[in-house]
């Protein structure tokens, strides 16, 4: 039993048992990919796979069983490997965050400058994606931090921690009808054309569940996942973008309406893989991010049991 072994297993099962792509993944070529799998399968005496001719199609039985200890070993060897490179070469290595757009595009750039001065040796790889591929990729070993509103959470296998809170807010047009002055209801926004986030994204079942509540329908013209996108196709109709997205000295021709006290707040968290060893400068990435997070309050989340997470605060 070998690690080459070992891994051809894990990407098979994340490339959707497509060894042509695996082998692309590990660098080698498909029938070096399927004689370790069945190397792995002869020395355990069981097979892994379902099979159709020579197809990989799933998992069998025992493959189920096997396939998580497979991940233990691997998330145990990349531990091991990441403790040496801490005291080999404290000052340098890669940083892979996984997040969605709006916290890529105004939450992380002051905190991405400021590490970068801090460790310039460190690569940062930066990965914009939906919430839960987010979560997908903490959970695989690709990201070492994932950054998002809404998903991680309700990942077992996953620490998370509350970074955060934040509103929406409303943009529209100079000159709109609802920047009269007049109370901002969720009965005057459902009187104009709406655009915003895509299911999934920045917050949008709070307001799902405020217009809901309140049994008020609305008319939804355009979602999408980018707030640039939701301002830029706000003649359309208003736009509710997270308050955050909104800058008045960039987004010129717009203005926004406060609209804290119609949806609920959100609480964008940070979340790292469930023992996973973090090398100092992780540490210091978090605590960059969000101060309240510091390593002491790290590590007493990482040691923390399964199915319990920190205080929201």
């Amino acid at each position: 039993m070998n690690f080459q072994q070992l891994r051809a297993v894990r990407e098979a099962i994340r490339r959707g048992y497509n060894l042509t792509e695996v082998a692309k993944v590990l660098h080698t070529s498909q029938p070096a990919i399927s004689r370790q799998i069945r190397e792995l399968e002869e020395e355990l005496g069981v097979e892994l796979f379902v099979r159709a001719g020579k197809r990989l199609t799933g998992l069998t039985e025992v493959g189920t069983v096997v396939v998580p200890l497979v991940e233990n070993m691997l998330l145990d060897a990349d531990n091991l490997r990441r403790a040496g490179e801490e005291y080999a070469g404290r000052d340098s290595g890669r940083l892979s965050i996984a997040t969605t757009h709006s916290q890529a595009r105004y939450a992380l750039p002051d905190a991405v400058r400021d590490f970068r001065q801090r460790y310039p040796q460190v690569v940062l790889n930066l990965h914009q994606i939906p919430p839960h591929q987010v979560a997908e990729m903490l959970l695989s070993g690709e990201a070492d931090v994932g950054i998002a509103t809404e998903a991680l959470a309700s990942y077992e296998g996953l620490v998370t921690l509350p970074c955060y809170r934040w509103t929406h807010c409303v943009v529209v047009p100079q000159g709109h009808a609802l920047l009269d002055g007049a109370p901002l209801t969720l009965a005057r926004l459902a009187e104009h054309p709406i655009i915003t986030y895509g299911s999934g994204y920045t917050g949008r079942l709070h307001i799902d569940d405020a217009f809901a509540a309140a049994g008020i329908a609305i008319d939804l013209v355009l979602t999408a996942m980018d707030a640039d996108v939701i301002k830029t196709y706000v003649e359309l109709g208003l736009g509710i973008v997270a308050s955050i997205a909104y800058d008045p000295s960039r987004d010129r021709g717009l203005a926004a309406l406060d609209a804290g006290h119609l949806f609920a707040v959100n609480l964008t968290r940070l979340a790292v893989r469930r023992g996973a060893f973090l090398r100092s400068y992780v540490f210091d990435f978090i605590e960059t991010f969000a101060p309240p997070l510091k390593r002491d309050v790290v590590a007493q989340a990482l040691a923390s049991e399964p199915g319990t997470q920190p205080a929201e605060g």
